[in-house]
């Protein structure tokens, strides 16, 4: 498949309540199948919000409900859904985790969130992540990271240099470092070769204003889709045939120097 159709949610989150989250993120799948759309995805911590403190009574346990529930989305509306990112908590600690379903509702990927965010206290409540994420959108080999993640070029040379096409990045990413997020994730896409699908929140929480500028870009850092900082649903198309041509015509994964990288 060389064409996918992508739909971002780009939502405003209702801080620390996971039922009205999950009603709205229904919606959003609802509204991208009837645009009939091959993928949906969604920001960072959209059950909760960086509602840390809570966590104890607001994680999902073991991602179960997250995951019943988006499972049925996806095999009811037969997309696959980028499930962004949610709290969940797991071995008596709490994870910033992502879920991946297929068309027919399977589990495609688990991503618990490696780095973490010390400006919004997310280490001091929050357990890392140890393990890459690796998947397929209908055939297109896919890697995600969440929001700060980006801020690392190593970790995602990494995981690009495994056979990704297409890294998702969910965020809550505050408007006050709107610019930073469209300059690292321009340089994400442009050194991995990569489409970059980046879906950020809207709205605020008690502490921060987040201003959205959800953005799709080309394996060049060209935005194919930008949106603004108001809730709200786009469809992009991305032609997956650019890759081979552009990894063709400098072909950066073959000449790097990787006995110069690590000792």
């Amino acid at each position: 498949m060389t064409k996918l159709k992508v739909a971002l949610a780009q939502m405003d989150i209702a801080f620390g309540a996971p039922a009205q989250n999950f009603e709205k993120v229904a919606a959003f799948v609802a509204q991208a199948a009837e645009q009939h759309a091959d993928i949906v995805a969604f920001p960072e911590m959209w059950n909760t919000g960086y509602a840390l403190k809570q966590l104890g009574q607001l994680a999902d346990v073991n991602g179960l409900e997250t995951q019943k529930k988006l499972s049925q989305l996806a095999k009811t509306y037969h997309i696959y859904i980028f499930g962004g990112s949610v709290a969940v908590a797991a071995d008596q600690k709490f994870y910033n985790t992502t879920y991946v379903f297929d068309n027919e509702g399977q589990l495609l990927s688990t991503y618990q969130k490696v780095h973490l965010f010390g400006l919004m206290h997310e280490g001091d409540f929050m357990a890392a992540g140890q393990q890459a994420s690796h998947f397929d959108v209908l055939g297109v080999p896919a890697t995600n990271v969440i929001c700060y993640d980006i801020r690392f070029p190593e970790w995602l040379r990494k995981l690009s240099a495994a056979g990704s096409q297409l890294i998702f990045v969910p965020a809550e990413w505050p408007s006050v470092r709107t610019p930073q997020w469209t300059r690292l994730l321009a340089a994400r896409a442009i050194e991995n070769q990569s489409f970059v699908v980046a879906i950020n929140r809207v709205g605020q929480d008690p502490d921060n204003v987040f201003g959205g500028h959800s953005l799709v870009l080309d394996p060049l850092g060209n935005e194919l889709l930008c949106l603004d900082d108001q809730e709200q649903l786009q469809v992009v198309t991305i032609d997956l045939a650019e890759i081979d041509k552009i990894r063709g015509e400098i072909p950066v994964f073959e000449d790097r120097r990787v006995d110069l990288y690590y000792d």
